[in-house]
């Protein structure tokens, strides 16, 4: 671009790396204090109302905080458990792109969001949608971080519900996309989208947005090749269990390891990991009304179903067949992007302790796997340019199975 240059200004403009500017939904006075006691100690930039005394329940305030406080301020509303999200992530930046017109909110979904950028949008979009999304917590993960539920549907009585989940596996963060895009979808297109909203009429989705967390955080961290949770296992240095091997379904049998270092290790025993057995109680809690599982993974343009910890033939293999036939062709019909479908052992591979078979076998019948794009030119690195199509194609046969269990459940 142009260089404008000015000869009039005595003294640099003021600058603003590392400022962040935060909104926040404070849900009732004590939250409205915390907000005025951070602004007491603090020189806060109000934005919206434009002071801290208008500051109010039920309403979003908008403010810039200079970056040596970003952190504490941070930490502050993380422990209240308002709601808030950083709307800008670095002011300074901002005021250089301010003209190019292609501004990326640090949350946006069609990037790649870490999980403190998740946690906020999960909080905002329950605390903007509350007729329609609430947050609940599933449990804690080894290393204390908080594991979120979002309940997504029309408030009804003795609803069936389907359980969503995403990021199992660390690196696999097109899952992690998805489930962001599925609630996206829920929130924008209720009440005009017929299917759609039938479906929020008539079913509950309880969607985990990141399952693994600390594996996770880790990836975004440290390691982006990482699969685990981040477990401490005894006797070794080795760290972390693979949720998909750690349910109680042929456990350690088949296609798992028992060595501690090795990435499909199936942990000390089933639901050995706290992520693990967070799910599989919510699950056991409610089986008289969960009638779908659905867990997305990546990477091979796979709908699987049981078995995956034998050949055994499912008793309702028939079914789910057509079931995850007709997904994979509403899939297929956005982008043909061709999918493989069948029963996990024979159309992938063998492997026990998964959390589908263990579902299957404690009663929701209509129990899937989805492996998104890509085949493996990208693998666990498939490009942001790709998470649109590839949500929009998943949320067709997510659709088409919850039509299914909405009618035949």
């Amino acid at each position: 671009g142009t260089i404008k240059v000015s000869c009039h200004i005595e003294h640099d403009p003021k600058e603003f790396h590392g400022d962040k500017v935060f909104r926040v939904f404070p849900q009732n006075e004590e939250h409205v204090e915390i907000i005025k006691s951070i602004a007491s100690n603090t020189q806060l930039d109000f934005w919206a109302p434009e002071t801290v005394s208008l500051v109010t329940v039920g309403h979003r305030a908008d403010f810039r905080a200079e970056y040596e406080v970003v952190y504490d301020i941070q930490a502050l509303l993380e422990k209240s458990g308002m709601p808030y999200e950083i709307m800008i992530g670095n002011v300074q930046e901002a005021v250089h792109t301010q003209r190019d017109s292609n501004i990326r909110a640090v949350h946006s979904y069609v990037k790649y969001n870490d999980l403190d950028t998740i946690n906020a949008w999960s909080a905002n979009i329950a605390a903007q949608n509350s007729g329609l999304v609430s947050r609940s917590q599933l449990g804690t993960s080894y290393e204390g971080r908080p594991i979120y539920l979002l309940k997504v549907g029309k408030s009804g009585s003795n609803k069936k519900a389907v359980v969503l989940d995403c990021g199992f596996h660390a690196r696999e963060w097109i899952s992690v996309a998805f489930c962001q895009w599925f609630v996206k979808e829920a929130v924008e297109k209720y009440g005009s989208d017929t299917q759609l909203t039938n479906l929020l009429n008539n079913l509950d989705f309880y969607v985990v947005p990141v399952l693994n967390v600390d594996g996770y955080a880790y990836t975004w961290s440290t390691n982006r090749m990482w699969r685990k949770t981040r477990s401490v296992n005894s006797g070794t240095t080795c760290i972390g269990t693979d949720p998909n091997r750690n349910f109680n379904a042929g456990w350690c049998t088949v296609g798992a390891s028992s060595r501690a270092c090795d990435d499909t290790y199936c942990g000390s025993s089933p639901e050995s990991e706290r992520e693990t057995k967070a799910l599989a109680n919510f699950i056991r809690n409610n089986l008289s009304s969960i009638k779908g599982y659905l867990t997305i993974h990546s990477y091979s343009q796979m709908l699987l179903f049981p078995y995956s910890y034998s050949y055994a033939v499912a008793k309702d293999h028939t079914e789910l067949n057509t079931v995850a036939k007709n997904a994979v062709s509403q899939l297929t019909s956005l982008y043909n992007t061709k999918y493989t479908y069948g029963a996990g052992g024979t159309t992938i591979y063998l492997a026990a302790g998964g959390s589908d078979d263990w579902a299957y076998d404690a009663g929701v019948k209509y129990s899937f796997t989805f492996e998104l794009r890509d085949t493996g030119r990208y693998g666990f690195l498939l490009p942001e340019s790709q998470i649109q199509a590839t949500s929009q194609e998943t949320i067709l046969a997510v659709r088409s199975i919850a039509t299914h269990i909405l009618n035949n459940a």
